[in-house]
């Protein structure tokens, strides 16, 4: 398996770092997919997200991510063009479903080095897994206050602490600071 990186030299262009080509069309139409998966994906959720903050604060925010998550992320699938299937992945996940492949985690790892050397990390990753499929990484860094309510140092609050241990009782998504690392998105693309 390749990894692909696309560094931006402008807001709109990249350049593909390869030891051989495919089609450029075919890499632009991929990581337009990716893109279009990606955002698809974190805008249904952050909306979702942020209604139940203000409904109900972290509790209900809480029960949305536990009850309702997976449920909006298969929806949102089923939207996307035939082949593409969007997930969460992460090193440090709260739900066994969130926990990276093998492959995957050698990304996160790659992310995670470029983030403790203060490297600003790439927009995306795109790797080429065969010869008909794809992986579109979008790293997600915490990056509001917010995330830090249920992944911050939540010893602070015993109720929700409880309350996270009850859903998730191998819970590993706690202690993130602002800036860190909190895994990506990964879009698979079969063409």
């Amino acid at each position: 398996m390749k990894i692909l990186r696309l560094l931006p030299i402008l807001a709109v262009s990249a350049t593909l770092l390869l030891a051989q080509s495919p089609n450029e069309d075919e890499l632009q139409s991929v990581v337009k997919e990716g893109q279009v998966a990606t955002k698809t994906l974190l805008q249904t959720l952050q909306k979702n997200m942020q209604q139940h903050m203000k409904q109900g604060g972290v509790p209900d925010a809480l029960a949305f991510c536990s009850n309702e998550a997976y449920a909006l992320t298969d929806k949102v699938n089923e939207k996307l063009k035939q082949g593409v299937v969007a997930k969460r992945i992460s090193a440090k996940y709260r739900n066994g479903a969130n926990a990276p492949l093998a492959d995957e985690m050698k990304v996160l790892d790659s992310l995670q080095s470029l983030k403790d050397s203060n490297k600003k990390l790439p927009p995306f990753i795109l790797k080429k897994v065969d010869e008909h499929t794809y992986k579109f990484y979008k790293p997600l860094v915490i990056n509001k206050p917010v995330c830090l309510k249920c992944h911050g140092d939540i010893s602070k609050d015993p109720q929700l602490q409880k309350s996270i241990s009850e859903r998730y009782p191998d819970d590993k998504a706690v202690n993130y600071k602002m800036g860190d690392l909190r895994g990506a998105v990964v879009v698979t693309i079969k063409r």
